[in-house]
């Protein structure tokens, strides 16, 4: 059996390592590694397989991980600023739960009282709402309507795209004003600007001053934009009778996250102080933390990212063995060529050198396929949820750092037996 001469370049520079050659010695071992991989095509095209699938199944994890991260605390960030929200109507009443509508337990005095003697809470906002039908021209839609004061935009994270909002005025004169969400805006009046527009509204009629920004839909699918917003009082008095004066919702927001929890412990006790419970009773309104569900979902998400993760860390795994046993299947077949080369002079280090670079590069290539197979993936995926999934800069990082980690850790022991070889021993190897 023919055995190849040794490199007697890159044996010199191993030998006399310094600043001023390592890119030059990095070059040599790359393209010895290389050589020596060629040699059999077939086997180091399937191992690096191995690495590929698993380093593109960590890529994959870690982007659709923070795909799902992102897209809950988007969720979470537009539920609104630090957001309280009181409901009409207790959890259990008699056994029943009861609705908000029709319910008379809030009102605008309460409200008042709260934006009065509960100092954890900047902004109220009372709330009526219902369904309508929106009507302009010979276009309709059916809708819902949510009736605030002004402070609601500041309170849900809501702007103005069109137009403007209605003023504390328009709230105290019952003005007929209406805001518009986007999806309402497009089914009655298309890409044209409704802002100064009359629309019919239950029988009563509307000037449009404002068109609300779009924000798409909400973490359970439901429309955000399908919504028209106009002052509470023009809706108790135009919708619902002029002796009806209760309230279906009050929605605050707390000077700080840290401030919510306190805030609804104080908001709680003067409510229950205002409607006269008993100790021992239930409470007459409900106040609802809808920012705990989505912070469950986050948590949630990011528990099934960290399990996926560790599948993949697997399939990661089985490509480093792969490597391993083709790195020990090539000290097995190259024994006399090793066995020369130490006899010539060469030190053990560079042997390890010579085998651990070979992994390395095997395993790095495979990183390399990996990382183009997970942006595949990535678009079938987003294609597939319907979610921004972009790969991270920090997935990338992974993908390198992961490639190399198992490049060294599997080819080590390989490297080493190589190293460890009796020059005499291996130069009688048949």
């Amino acid at each position: 059996m023919d055995c190849p001469a040794p490199n007697r370049s890159l044996e010199a520079f191993t030998h006399r390592p310094s600043a001023s050659n390592v890119a030059v010695l990095g070059s040599l071992f790359f393209r010895e590694a290389v050589r020596a991989l060629a040699r059999h095509k077939m086997r180091s095209a399937l191992t690096t397989l191995g690495v590929t699938i698993g380093i593109a199944a960590v890529v994959l994890v870690v982007a659709i991980g923070k795909a799902g991260s992102d897209r809950a605390q988007d969720a979470l960030q537009s539920l609104g600023d630090n957001l309280v929200w009181i409901e009409a109507g207790g959890r259990n009443v008699n056994g029943v739960r009861t609705g908000t509508h029709g319910t008379n337990t809030l009102t605008v005095e309460d409200a008042e009282a709260i934006r009065r003697e509960v100092p954890l809470i900047n902004r109220v906002s009372p709330q009526v709402d219902g369904n309508v039908q929106v009507i302009w021209g010979n276009r309709n839609w059916a809708t819902h309507y949510r009736a605030e004061s002004p402070e609601y935009l500041a309170i849900r994270r809501l702007r103005v795209g069109l137009g403007f909002a209605f003023s504390q005025d328009d709230v105290e004169h019952s003005a007929a004003k209406v805001l518009l969400g986007e999806t309402v805006r497009q089914q009655i009046f298309g890409t044209a600007n409704p802002v100064g527009e009359v629309v019919r509204i239950s029988n009563q009629l509307f000037e449009v001053v404002g068109v609300l920004a779009a924000k798409g839909q909400s973490a359970d699918g439901r429309d955000q934009d399908d919504w028209i917003f106009l002052p509470y009082t023009t809706a108790q008095k135009r919708f619902q009778s002029r002796f009806v004066t209760w309230l279906d919702d009050i929605l605050c927001s707390a000077v700080s996250p840290q401030a919510v929890e306190p805030a609804i412990g104080q908001v709680q006790a003067l409510l229950r102080q205002r409607h006269h419970i008993q100790l021992g009773e239930d409470d007459d309104f409900n106040i609802r933390r809808p920012d705990e569900l989505l912070k469950a979902q986050v948590a949630a998400s990011d528990t099934l990212a960290n399990l996926l993760l560790s599948v993949a860390a697997i399939s990661l795994l089985v490509g480093g063995i792969g490597i391993m046993n083709v790195m020990l299947a090539s000290v097995a077949q190259r024994t006399r060529e090793i066995g020369l080369r130490l006899a010539v002079g060469a030190r053990e280090s560079a042997i390890r050198v010579q085998f651990l670079g070979e992994a390395v590069v095997l395993s790095l290539i495979g990183g390399v396929f990996g990382v183009g197979l997970s942006v595949a993936g990535s678009v079938g995926f987003e294609r597939t949820l319907g979610w921004p999934i972009a790969i991270p800069p920090s997935a990338l990082a992974v993908a390198v750092i992961s490639a190399v980690a198992v490049g060294v850790g599997f080819g080590f022991y390989p490297a080493l037996r190589a190293s460890r070889l009796d020059p005499i021993e291996a130069l009688r190897h048949e």
